[in-house]
Order: C-alpha cells, then structure tokens, then sequence
C-alpha cells in the first residue's frame, strides 16, 4: 500500500495527503528452502503475506540447493583455489539466479517486485576474499528500489571490496546478508526463514529424546545449540547493532527469537493437516490444488465439481472429485475454498459450509456480493470464519487497503478498475485490436470465460463495488449503473478505464460502473493488461491506494492462500486458549 500525491480536481473528494508510510521486513530464503526453481512460489506467497499485511519486503535468497557446490567444482575444474580473487563474483552468481527467479515468482502473482544484484546493493566488506566481514552499506540503490517498488530481491552471500572486486561472506553467509540490511535499514528484527520452525535444544529429527523449541533465545544460547542453522557471524553483528533474529519455517507464525532475552525450552504439539475441501476445478480452483496437493500442511479430502469425470488441466486423484455438495461436507472439512463460477450456487455452498461448522474462504464474488452482512453474521453464530479478499482485485490487496485506511478513520469514497478481463481488453482496443481479436486474447491469457457477458456488461465490476462498500460503509448501494463494453461502444481516441466507485453522499451512496475516457489520475492510466488498483478517499484528506494483477489463476490463488494463512493463524490462536 502506498500514498498518492496527485491533487484531485472533483470536490466531492478531499484533496490527497500522504498516507502512513509502509513498514518494511527484511526476510531471507536459504538453499533449504529454495530447493529448486519449484520452491519459488511457495517463497512469494510467504513474501506476498507481508505485503498484503501493508508492509514492504526485503527478500535476501540464497542459492537453489547444490547451486554453490556446483559453481566451486566449475571453478576447480579450470584450476582454481578459494585465495583466487576472482571465484566469488562466478559463485555469487547462483544467488543472482535465485534471486531474479523470486522476483519473477513474485511478479506472476501480481507483486511490484525488483530483483538486484550483489554489486548494485551495494554491501561493502574487507579482509578475505572467501570470508569477508561486511563495514558499510552504500544503499542508494536499495532505497530507491524499496520507494519505487514493494519487494526488492537481493542476492545474499555475496558484498564488494574496496578495489571493486566481489567477496563472499562466509558459508551462511546469506544469514549475515540479511542482518546487515537490517540494521542499516533501522529494524529491531530479520527473519530467518528456514527448513525448520526455530531452534531445538537438539536436532529435531532425533530419535533420542524429546528435542524441545526455544520460544526465546539468548546469543549465545544460540551460539550454543544453533550449529549450522544460524551463521555465528550473523548472530555477532545482530548482538552488536540490537537486532533480534526470528528464526521460523515457511509458512509458519511461530519461531524462535534470538536476542538479549532467553527462555527454557519446550516441547512442540505436532500440527495435524488442515483438512481442506476446494469448490471448483477452473482457472482459481486448479490453481489452488497445485498449490495444496504437494503441502503437507493440508489435506484435500474433496473436489466439488459438475462434472467428476471431466479431464483436467491439474493432476489429482480421481476419487476426490465430487458432484454432491453433502458428499464433500460429509468428509468433514475444516476449510472449505469457494472458487465456484456461479454466484447462487457460490452463496448456497457457501451457507451451508458455515451451518456445518467449516471455516470458508471464496474468490466468488457474485456469491459473496450478495450478502456480506449475512454470511459475516452467520459464520459468527456458527463460531467460524469467512474470508473473501480473493473475490475482490485478485493478487491486489485491496480488502485490507479499505480496512487499513478504516481503521485510521472514516472513508468517504473510493474509485478503482476492478476488472483485469476488461482493462485488458481496452488496452488491446486501444492498441487498434478488433473487439472479436481483444476478447479472444483475452480468453487466451486465461482472463476471460467462455462466457465473458458478466465482465463485458459491468456485473464483475459491480459486485466487487458493492463488497468494497460494505467494507467502507457497512452497507451496499442498491442502485448501481453500468457502462457495457460491445463492439459497438465508443471509446474515442484517449486512453479508457473501466472504473468502478462510490462515494457517500450526504447519507447516501453514489455508485457506479463507468467506462471513462476523460481520466487523468496516473495511477489507473498507468495500468496495463489485467493490472487493478485501487484508490481509497479518507476524510481526513489522505488516500490509500494499492495495485496487482486483478485476474489470472495465480494471482487470485496468491490471495486466496493468504486468507488460508489467515484462518489458520485464527484457528491456531483459537486452540491455545482452550
């Protein structure tokens, strides 16, 4: 989320003032993780989480497993030792590639994400080329990237010497990477994300005893029982310039905290899988089973589907695929994912879920629209939890947006291009595309269904205003007209925006759907493809806005795995009070 300085001319909006400025993490990803190029969307969607939380995200990568052996053996093969001055820059190369790979998983789901390299983040260090200890950060370059972007992706390992050439910092080095940016960056904490969920007063793969977590633990505690996990020269400079390190797993809340204070350890309650149940097999559906098929956090015990025997673009065992809705519910769920085409049979589903006692998160926004207030008061006498960012703005965050710019004070209004399928289609129209060329490109980058009428004639648009308003307002505009886009529309020569907004009014909600060619914000002029963003109107001046990808199976899937973590932080923090 970032703060517009445009000036709006319409009075009925306030002038634009700056929003908050977004906190930034600093998270690193080593080889444990990052096993292969297939471990890198799991990586963004740990960096997505942050971002759609309002922060900014450092993200320090290591090399893919074997990547930094292999480029020594290269090395050795043509002669040459570990006292060569040249051998670090061609090793830091498999912390370059991994790190432009995480920004190109980050930007499928729709982050605003940059990827630099060893030399342009600018590390300083002396003494050995092998084991160089890190002096000073010249950072231009990684502050102008964080103000222009929300992730930056940095290679760790890796720092310049004085004479320009490359230097490596030590085996672990990545760790010390992530801790230096820290501190020069002002945070009072760096994430360590690891193959494992913190440190152990033994290894946790023992058979020998019970290894118990430290929730909190001291330096040299750390020291002590970290080994290999946490580089010793990352733990030093944290003590030195009071930087606590959190050590955790992917997609885990809990850690362990390495800083001044320490605790005894405990023991550690295996989480059983979260036994999930997907409705739908398309675009958003198939892609959440690629996602959830290979974790071992969850459990699909169904698919909901029209047809069980349909061939699909996604592998998975024939014998969960359904037709009937008691069927699925009879498994039990404890989640059910709502990524139906169909908004009655979406709100149906969705209803019965919740009486059943199952937590559910929908993409659906036409089932969804239909009744927040209900189903919100539903789940809450059935002590469950609905989500629903992922109907609204697919990979943008835009539900959390109007909820952080709500919780600093009332709102008066927002404007946003809500419709990935139709932005795209006006860029094409605008490039001279036919309207029968623009739809078809359209369905071919899997933005449009083969039945495209609810995008083209606004209902998209406009159930996604009427969601947003029940955020903003609490309630939902009953009228709500709508620009059509058909081959016969005029758009005029200047550039044209569906956008869709609403505003209060002396008591009462304007809202629309409208096909504007007279714009002049640049942000939604900025946009291309199936780019969305959204503008919120505080009252008292300020503006909040955000951006992403609005269609695709992978940007809506990002969003919908964020509310999964949601609910599974809820379901968690729920258990220990019992």
């Amino acid at each position: 989320m970032s703060a517009s300085l445009a000036l709006v001319a319409d009075q009925s909006k306030p002038v634009a003032a700056l929003a908050p400025a977004a906190d930034v993490v600093v998270l690193k990803f080593g080889s444990s993780v990052l096993r292969d190029a297939s471990q890198a969307p799991a990586v963004a969607s740990e960096i997505y989480g942050h971002v759609r939380a309002g922060r900014k995200v450092v993200a320090v990568v290591s090399a893919l497993a074997g990547q930094t052996d292999q480029l020594l053996a290269d090395a050795r093969s043509l002669g040459l030792d570990h006292e060569n001055e040249l051998l670090p820059a061609y090793v830091v190369l498999g912390e370059e590639k991994a790190a432009a790979l995480v920004a190109v998983a980050c930007d499928r789901v729709g982050l605003d994400a940059i990827g630099l390299s060893v030399r342009e983040l600018g590390i300083v260090a002396e003494g050995p080329a092998q084991h160089a200890r890190p002096v000073s950060l010249k950072g231009e370059r990684l502050h102008q990237a964080l103000a222009e972007h929300e992730v930056v992706v940095v290679p760790g390992f890796g720092a310049v010497r004085s004479n320009g050439r490359v230097a490596l910092l030590g085996r672990g080095g990545s760790d010390l990477t992530a801790v230096v940016l820290a501190a020069e960056l002002g945070l009072k904490r760096v994430r360590l994300v690891k193959d494992v969920d913190g440190l152990y007063d033994r290894d946790p793969a023992s058979e020998t005893g019970t290894p118990l977590r430290y929730r909190r633990a001291s330096w040299d505690t750390a020291r002590q029982v970290g080994g290999a996990l946490v580089q010793h020269d990352a733990i030093d400079l944290a003590e030195a310039r009071g930087v606590d390190i959190e050590v955790a797993a992917l997609g885990r809340a809990e850690g362990t905290i390495v800083g001044e204070r320490g605790a005894p350890p405990g023991p550690v309650q295996a989480a059983a899988p979260l036994k999930v149940a997907v409705a739908g097999c398309g675009v958003v559906g198939g892609g959440l089973l690629s996602r959830l098929l290979p974790d071992s956090r969850f459990e699909v015990v169904g698919v909901l589907v029209r047809n069980p025997l349909k061939k699909r673009d996604v592998s998975a065992p024939a014998e969960l695929f359904t037709n009937d809705v008691e069927a699925l519910l009879a498994k039990k769920p404890d989640l059910v994912l709502e990524a139906l085409s169909e908004g009655e049979a979406g709100h149906a589903l969705i209803r019965r879920a919740l009486e059943a006692g199952c937590d559910v998160v929908s993409a659906n926004k036409q089932a969804v629209a239909r009744d927040p207030k209900g189903l919100q008061a539903l789940a809450d006498v059935n002590g469950c939890r609905v989500a629903w960012s992922a109907s609204v703005g697919g990979g943008s965050p835009m539900i959390e947006t109007l909820r952080a710019a709500r919780a600093v004070g009332p709102v008066v209004g927002f404007e946003a291009v809500l419709n990935g399928t139709v932005n795209f289609m006006l860029q094409r129209l605008g490039e001279g595309a036919t309207f029968s060329d623009a739809l078809a490109d359209a369905r071919a980058a899997g933005f449009a269904e083969e039945d495209p009428s609810s995008d083209l004639e606004g209902f998209d648009a406009a159930a996604k205003v009427k969601l947003l308003s029940f955020e903003a307002f609490g309630r939902s505009p009953e009228d709500l007209p709508r620009d059509v886009l058909a081959a016969e529309t005029p758009l005029g020569e200047a550039p044209v925006r569906q956008i869709g907004a609403c505003f209060e009014r002396e008591g009462a909600l304007d809202a629309y759907v409208r096909l504007d060619g007279a714009l002049e914000d640049a942000l939604f002029l900025s946009l291309n493809g199936e780019r969305n963003a959204l503008k919120v109107y505080g009252q008292d001046g300020r503006v909040w806005t955000c951006k992403g990808r609005g269609a695709g199976r992978w940007a809506t899937t990002e969003s919908v795995l964020a509310d999964v973590a949601d609910v599974m932080r809820a379901r968690r923090a729920a258990a220990e009070l019992v």
